[in-house]
């Protein structure tokens, strides 16, 4: 995942890319490969957006930041008037994402997808797709020469919360105007539901994806 000389971009959007930040930036004090790190956020086009926390951590923690203007929320809200708003949106954010971190001269991008996402994924794509697929922990990207990495694939997004709670993190507020009423967010809260009803609804899962080998798990 993590290879001598890499410069690894690292998207930094909420609480689970802070913790990602900041975890690989301790791992660079002890890891026996050397690696260089570059902070990258997005803006969407919409007001209010208070990146001031996150500007601090950076320069606490020596890492360049770069803000990157764009207007993906205007044109999936506003010009597309999109329905279901996160498919595009994501993908114009992944390219613009991918496209600053090679002007800064790196070849890997690091996204601080989680266990939970890793399910929630799987769940989405097996309801509304109708097909067996989730994220690798490793992916290349040939059309821009990339390789995205998860490192926190197997860490649970209550773990992250605790981290950011215990060192008073304040993540940058999703400025999404879907936010909390998306198909992801009908899955999360099923899970939650299910995971209630039986403890192990969660493990399972993540085990029946690893035992057959999905996307290179």
């Amino acid at each position: 995942m993590i290879e001598e000389g890499d410069r690894i971009a690292v998207g930094v959007s909420g609480k689970d890319s802070i913790t990602l930040l900041i975890a690989l930036r301790q791992l660079q004090s002890f890891f026996d490969k050397k690696f260089s790190l570059e902070a990258i956020t997005l803006t969407l086009g919409f007001d209010g957006t208070d990146l001031s926390f996150t500007e601090k951590l950076c320069q606490d923690l020596g890492i360049n930041y770069t803000v990157y203007e764009t207007q993906i929320g205007k044109i999936v809200f506003e010009e597309r008037k999109e329905e279901n708003p996160c498919s595009l949106c994501a993908n114009l954010r992944r390219g613009a994402l991918n496209s600053v971190a090679k002007s800064l001269g790196c070849n890997k991008v690091a996204l601080g997808h989680h266990r939970d996402d890793v399910i929630e994924t799987f769940l989405l794509s097996t309801f509304y797709e109708g097909r067996l697929h989730t994220f690798a922990p490793v992916t290349y990207l040939s059309r821009t020469d990339l390789y995205v990495i998860r490192p926190l694939i197997y860490t649970e997004e209550r773990e992250i919360k605790g981290f950011v709670n215990a060192n008073e993190i304040q993540p940058i507020v999703n400025p999404c105007l879907a936010n909390g009423h998306t198909k992801r967010q009908y899955v999360k809260d099923l899970l939650s539901m299910l995971n209630k009803e039986n403890p192990e609804t969660k493990n399972r899962i993540f085990g029946a994806i690893k035992r057959a080998g999905l996307n290179g798990w």
